[in-house]
Order: C-alpha cells, then structure tokens, then sequence
C-alpha cells in the first residue's frame, strides 16, 4: 500500500486521518486472537513469545477503545463490536487473575499467565488499569444498550484489588508473583505512564487506596519535578527533556487533559510542552541523524533494529516510532499532521500497510521494523479519535467513579461532576 507525494498532497486531512484509523484498526479487529478476542501483543516472534496466542492486557485496554471509535465512525459493524467485546469479557472472567489483577501477557487460548519476567509471572497493576481504562470506557458505551454486558464488566473492575498492592510505608507496588510475592519492589512513583493507575486505584468503589499514596508516593517519586525550560518550552513534570512520549498518551487515552490540574502541573500544558520538546530535539538534531526533521519526528519506546528500546532525546539512537507523534494529534495537531503526512511516503512508502504504520523505522539504517505491536498501535486509533470528537475521553471521564478517583486525589476539570467523597 503506497501513496505517491501528490497523492498524499491531494487529500485533505480528515481523509488521511480517516485512511490512517481504518488501516491501523485492523491489527485489533482483523488480527485479534480467535479464541479471546484480545489483542495479541505483536505480530512477529521477536523475544520470544509466539505472535499467535500471547495477548496483552494493556493493549488490550487500548484495543477496545480503538474498536470503539472504529464502530462510531462507521470503519466497523456496530453489533460486531458489541461481540468482539462480549468474547474478550467472557475470557477475562476466567484467565488467571491474582487478588483480581492480571498478568502482563497471557495466553489467548487458555488464559494462563505467560512471565514476563523471571519474578513477574502474576498480577501487573499498571496493565491491569490500562485494561480497566478500557474496560470502563466500554462499560460506559454499553450501558443504554447492553446492560447485561456492562454490568459484568463492571464486576471485572470491582474484582481488582488495588490496595492488595500497598506496601508497608505506602506506596503501590506494580508486581505481585503467588510464587514470590512482592519480591520484584517495585513502587510505582514518578512521573511516567502510570497516572491511571492511581487515579483507578483511588476511584475503586471496593480495594480502594488512601489519598495519601498518590502524594506522598507518586509525587515524591525520582524525575517527578521537572520545570526545567527547554528551547522556550518549560516542562513541569518528568525527567530532562520529557523521557519518552508515551507518557503523554498511555493515561490521557481515557483521562481527558483539558482543563484537568492538581497541585503538581495542568495535565494539557504539561503533554503540550512534552511533545513540543520532544519535536524540538529531533529538529535540533544533535546526533545528526538521517531523516529527522518537520516531517519525521517523534521518540518513544519501541522496537528497534537491535531489539526494543525506550526511545527519547536522552537516549535517542535514530529510530523514530510513528505512534509518538501521531498519538500526539491532541496536544500538537499541526506538527501531528505534518508527521503524518511525512509517515505515508518516507522509506519509499514501505511505512504504511494493512494494519498501519509499521512500529518504527530509521533512515539512516534505511530499516523499518517488521512488526506492530498493540500498545502503539492502540494510542494511534485513540488519540486521533479523541483529537477529532473527543469520543473516548467523553465516555470515560463519565464513569462516576473516575470522576470520585480524580476529586479524592485533588483534581479539578471542567469535565468532573460534583461528587460526594467519603
């Protein structure tokens, strides 16, 4: 699937944001597992896991709310949407779960768990909330039509845990093992991805955790301060020069940024500023890649010629992953759209197939990667979608409880409701 320059010139944008959602949506709807209906983790055997039946939690979260948009905008049936839903929540309430968390992968056929790691072979909060992000956001679509099936989601959500993972001095810890309990320690803290998970933890209507971890944790965390300037562009949160870009997109695929703050940053000013420092590096160029420029930027975690890697201006190898800028469309829609357009016709078109941009590429090393994995391939879908109607970040920050988990931590937004807090 190749477009020439003029062809790219000659449609408008919605047209090539139209063209770009439909393709990528087929790694969820026409590559999802058989037997599940959940989104596998990739689509090649690099690492090891077999491409056909180890699924992914988080990106299934991030697959659902893609299917959704894929059924609003008319790419996919509605009814069939409704299924796919129905089968991946019928697999869900039997696959292993550990205090009510899931694993990070786990196999599409039996549900069994699949290690991730030598200790990390039960629960994983932060792609347990992910999963939940998106759970919810369906259970919110569902409910005027299918009530039966909210309602079971529902039980999903209420089954985790949360507060299983506190540690003693109370922080959240992100791994639990039935071998080796807590064993692998590690708090989640600082500012990276994981904002949904103590927003959903704090929002449980059944485990929830105190007020307390969230400030007194999270906030305290390494590379949580930032308000360094960068180029005119000063950051409030993270690590120098941002760290990788999916920290802008994991956790705003359902919290809606705009307007929402706290006591440490405006959430749409800080993932502005993210990606515009992000955008600036690659510009400035200071490893004088080949290839970098208006048209093609964008560092974030992805494969990589040599395996996978957390791709961001500190530790920037000449890779660029196609999902950092265009699951920036929210926050940075000119110079989005400008990457996108550069994204259809660089390495002579071989970027942009059936399921998609392919998860990164390097024009130095004139490579481009053999796979898509489904937590890029997800924001793509999801942030395009909330940049053009806002859908997802509607129906999830209509979740009472979301609303009660952003009120109880200090959050303010336009978008919450007034809400009783115990």
């Amino acid at each position: 699937m190749t477009f020439s320059s003029a062809a790219v010139a000659a449609m408008n944008d919605d047209a090539l944001m139209d063209l770009v959602q439909q393709a990528t949506l087929s790694y969820f709807w026409d590559y999802g597992h058989p037997v599940s209906g959940m989104a596998r983790e990739r689509d090649n055997d690099a690492f090891g896991y077999s491409p056909d039946n180890t699924v992914t939690t988080g990106g299934t979260g991030f697959g659902v709310m893609a299917l959704i948009a894929g059924a609003e905008r008319g790419f996919l049936p509605r009814d069939e949407v409704v299924e796919r839903i129905g089968k991946i929540t019928n697999f869900l309430e039997t696959a292993d779960r550990f205090h009510g968390v899931f694993p990070h992968f786990m196999n599409g056929q039996t549900g069994k768990v699949i290690p991730f790691g030598e200790k990390d072979d039960g629960g994983d909060l932060v792609e347990t909330s992910f999963l939940m992000a998106g759970l919810l956001t369906a259970r919110q679509w569902l409910i005027p039509t299918r009530p039966d099936l909210a309602a079971r989601i529902d039980r999903l959500w209420r089954g985790v845990e949360w507060s299983h993972h506190l540690r003693a001095d109370g922080a959240l810890l992100w791994h639990w093992s039935p071998a080796h309990g807590f064993a692998i320690n590690h708090a989640i803290t600082g500012w990276n991805e994981c904002l949904i998970t103590h927003v959903l933890a704090a929002a449980s209507p059944t485990h929830p955790i105190p007020v307390s971890t969230y400030h007194q944790s999270w906030a305290k965390g390494r590379d949580f301060l930032n308000g360094r300037n960068y180029g005119g562009v000063t950051l409030p949160l993270g690590p120098d020069y941002g760290g990788p870009l999916f920290f802008a997109h994991y956790s705003f695929l359902g919290l809606n940024p705009h307007g929402l703050s706290d006591t440490y940053a405006d959430y749409f000013a800080q993932n502005t500023a993210h990606a515009l420092v992000n955008r600036a590096h690659c510009l400035t160029n200071p490893g004088s890649f080949i290839g970098y420029g208006p048209d093609c930027w964008g560092l974030t975690a992805s494969d990589t010629f040599d395996g996978y890697n957390a791709h961001s201006p500190t530790n920037d190898t000449g890779v660029i992953t196609p999902t950092a800028a265009l699951a920036s469309f929210p926050y940075v829609p000119k110079e989005a759209m400008e990457a996108l357009r550069g994204f259809m016709t660089a390495m002579d078109g071989r970027l942009f197939g059936a399921r998609g941009f392919a998860d990164a590429f390097s024009p130095g090393r004139n490579w481009v990667a053999s796979s898509h994995l489904a937590i890029d391939q997800g924001p793509i879908v999801v942030m395009i979608e909330n940049h053009r109607s806002a859908l997802l970040w509607t129906l999830f920050m209509s979740a009472p409880e979301v609303q009660t988990g952003l009120t109880r931590l200090g959050f303010s937004s336009p978008r919450l409701d007034k809400v009783a807090v115990a």
